[in-house]
């Protein structure tokens, strides 16, 4: 039997759980490729991002995302790979399996796609902070955000994953992830600055435990050396290259630099991040595919964004009150949709009261008008300080 009769032969048969294994396989190997060709072809030489660099990336990175959208609408309708079949739904309070349509998938993966990547604006702030702190050099950021990205994507599957078995078996934890998506904007609300990333408890233990130097060699994460290196020009490339280490500076020990410290400071961020996000996108969806996936594309374009917008997302002012709006309206969404059944299971209501169901349309075009109304104030409402710059 051939390779191939064997495939047609397992997709017959197997059951739609076996197929979906197959989506996931695939998506994961797509990401691959793409961060492949990422750092080891079009950023395999350090260099400062410029604005028309980042600019293309952003677009190249929207474009992939919002294009994946018609994938999910074609394999949700027509079932590829199980697709769309016994697949998790909300209904009348709780969670069944049952079949979903391209156009719904489709409606959901947008929405859960623009959400996560509003919600990453605010990760910019920190990163921005971080990379001040640690005086990080403009042409060795791509390569700690590069990294981050790979932990986060490691860290975000294992969370959605586990975030999807347990809200399958206990759906009561539906009305915790809308209580604290609403805690966490009242939060933003309330709090306008974060914390020194040196005062963090893990760079703190970083420091203490292990041997860390206060100069860069290159874009390594560890160095041995105890002196900071020279620069030369390579005849070559015409790049700036460590000169070799003087005899006796390098040290039988393995340090860490202020890179490897930023990057431990950018996982801890998008681990924060992760925990307010990922509860955001399981109210559109309990669909771990479809979470998967639009969490995923919306990450991977956070270094583009980050260089895109760095420097100018300040000028959005009312961009943080539309984000906390945006997790508010999705924390009510989870609440209405959840808590009901349980007033009715303690006696809470006078009569029987029925989930709420917001239509995901309906919430496609809140956050896309939540956000547009907020870019057309930041515009036509700027601050004093830009007024008088104008």
């Amino acid at each position: 039997m051939t390779v191939l009769s064997l495939l047609a032969t397992t997709v017959v048969t197997a059951d739609p759980a076996s197929l979906k294994m197959w989506a996931y396989i695939g998506f994961i190997a797509l990401v691959m490729v793409f961060l492949a060709l990422d750092l080891g072809v079009f950023h395999r030489e350090a260099h400062e991002v410029s604005m028309k660099e980042s600019i293309t990336w952003s677009g190249i990175w929207l474009t992939c995302g919002v294009s994946f959208t018609a994938f999910i609408y074609y394999a949700y309708q027509h079932h590829w790979l199980g697709l769309g079949l016994e697949t998790p739904i909300y209904a009348g309070g709780a969670i069944v399996l049952g079949e979903v349509t391209g156009a719904t998938a489709a409606i959901q993966y947008l929405t859960g796609y623009i959400v996560e990547k509003s919600l990453a604006m605010d990760n910019i702030f920190v990163i921005a902070m971080i990379f001040g702190y640690f005086a990080i050099p403009a042409k060795y950021q791509h390569r700690v955000l590069f990294w981050g990205i790979i932990g986060a994507l490691i860290m975000r599957g294992g969370m959605i994953f586990l975030g999807g078995e347990l809200i399958m078996r206990y759906t009561w934890i539906l009305i915790v992830f809308g209580l604290f998506l609403i805690f966490t904007a009242v939060k933003m609300a309330l709090i306008t600055s974060h914390s020194d990333p040196g005062n963090n408890p893990v760079v703190r233990i970083a420091k203490r435990f292990f041997r860390t130097v206060g100069f860069y060699d290159g874009q390594k994460f560890f160095t041995r050396r105890t002196v900071a290196p020279t620069y030369i020009k390579d005849p070559k490339t015409g790049n700036d290259i460590a000169a070799p280490a003087e005899p006796g500076t390098l040290s039988a020990r393995w340090a860490i630099t202020p890179l490897f410290l930023a990057l431990i400071m950018v996982e801890i961020t998008d681990l924060v991040f992760a925990v307010d996000s990922i509860p955001a996108i399981f109210a559109i969806t309990p669909d771990p595919f479809i979470v998967f996936t639009s969490n995923i594309f919306a990450i991977l374009g956070l270094r583009a964004l980050y260089f895109c917008l760095a420097a100018l997302i300040a000028k959005f002012r009312f961009l943080k009150p539309a984000l906390i709006l945006i997790l508010a309206f999705i924390g009510i969404k989870l609440l209405l949709l959840a808590a009901p059944p349980y007033f009715n299971d303690f006696g809470l209501s006078a009569s029987e009261l029925n989930s709420i169901k917001i239509d995901p349309l309906v919430s496609l075009v809140i956050v896309l008008g939540t956000l547009a109304a907020a870019t057309v104030m930041s515009i036509l409402i700027p601050t004093k300080e830009d007024e008088k710059l104008a």
